[in-house]
C-alpha cells in the first residue's frame, strides 16, 4: 500500500472513530425523486439527514408517514406539534428522518404504497449505515404504520401511532379513497381489508407501540386503537397506550414525544416507562 491509500485510511479511520453519539438536529429537507418498482411511476419522499451526518456512522431511521389530504412535506417541514416532536426526537437521537409521500394523497397503505415503503427502507439499508428502522405517524399516516408494521414485522423495530384507527371493517370514513387504493370496497375485497386491519394481528407485533386517541375524535374514532392495545397488554407486549377523553383529532407535542421515546427505548431495552397521565 503506497503512502497516499495510508494517509487516506487513517483519516477514514479517524472521521469514523470519532464521530458524535447525540445528534444536534436535522439538516436541511432533501426532496428525493425515485422511480418504483411496482409500477414504475416517479415517486417522492423528503430526507433530513442529522447536521453532524457522517455515514461512518451506524444510525436508526425514522419515517414518518402524513395524513390524508396531506404529503411528504407535512411532517418533514409542518410547524404542527404532532409533526414538530419527530423531527425533534430524530435529530436528538441522531436518526436519519424520511417523509414519504407514499402515494398521497389518499395514501392508505395500499399495496402501491405498501410496496414503496418497502422499496424506501431496502434503499436506505443499501446506502446508509442503518441499525433499526421506526416507524410513526398521524391520522391516516398512523393507521398506515400500524397496517405497514403488520405486513412486515420483520421490518420494523417500533411503531408510534397518533390518531389511528386499526380496522378497516369497521372504518366508514374516506371510502372512496379508500377502495381506490385497496383495489375495491370492503364488501367486494373484505379479505383486503381485514389484511390491513391491525386489530386482526396482534401475534405480528414483536416490538414496541405506541399509540395516542383523543376520546372525541369523530374523525378516526378511537375505539379499534384502544381495543388493539388492550389486546396488545394482554399479550405482554410493550405498548403505551396514551388516551385523552377530552382530546379530539389531534396529539400534543408532549404526547407524540412520549409514544415516540418509549418506542425507542423499549427496542434500546431502556425502562423508559409510559405515564398517560402526564
Amino acid at each position: 500500500m503506497n503512502n497516499l491509500k495510508i494517509i487516506a485510511v487513517i483519516v477514514l479511520f479517524s472521521v469514523c472513530a470519532f464521530s458524535p453519539a447525540m445528534g444536534k438536529g436535522l439538516g436541511k429537507s432533501e426532496d428525493i425523486e425515485f422511480k418504483s418498482d411496482y409500477d414504475q411511476t416517479m415517486q417522492r419522499y423528503i430526507l433530513r439527514l442529522p447536521e453532524d451526518f457522517n455515514n461512518c456512522t451506524n444510525h436508526d431511521l425514522l419515517i414518518a408517514l402524513h395524513g390524508h389530504g396531506s404529503d411528504r412535506l407535512q411532517f418533514a417541514e409542518a410547524n404542527r406539534p404532532q409533526c414538530v416532536a419527530p423531527r425533534d426526537v430524530a435529530g436528538d437521537r441522531n436518526m436519519i428522518f424520511a417523509a414519504p409521500d407514499y402515494r398521497a394523497k389518499t395514501s392508505w397503505m395500499g399495496p402501491a404504497a405498501e410496496a414503496d415503503v418497502v422499496q424506501i427502507i431496502k434503499e436506505f439499508k443499501a446506502h446508509y449505515k442503518i441499525d433499526r428502522v421506526f416507524l410513526c405517524g398521524g391520522s391516516m399516516g398512523g393507521s398506515s404504520a400500524l397496517t405497514f408494521a403488520v405486513l412486515h414485522p420483520d421490518m420494523i423495530a417500533g411503531v408510534a401511532a397518533m390518531n389511528p384507527m386499526a380496522n378497516h371493517l369497521e372504518y366508514e370514513g374516506f371510502q372512496d379513497a379508500i377502495a381506490q387504493s385497496f383495489g375495491g370496497t370492503k364488501k367486494d375485497i373484505p379479505g383486503e381489508y381485514k389484511k390491513r386491519s391491525a386489530e386482526y394481528w396482534p401475534e405480528k407485533f414483536n416490538f414496541p407501540v405506541g399509540i395516542s386517541v383523543g376520546g372525541k375524535d369523530t374523525i378516526v374514532p378511537p375505539d379499534s386503537a384502544v381495543r388493539l392495545a388492550g389486546v396488545l397488554q394482554k399479550l405482554g407486549k410493550e405498548v403505551c397506550l396514551v388516551n385523552r377523553p377530552e382530546m379530539g383529532h389531534d396529539t400534543s407535542y408532549n404526547d407524540t414525544r412520549q409514544i415516540l421515546e418509549f418506542v425507542i427505548d423499549k427496542a434500546n431495552k431502556g425502562n423508559f416507562q409510559c405515564h398517560p397521565s402526564q
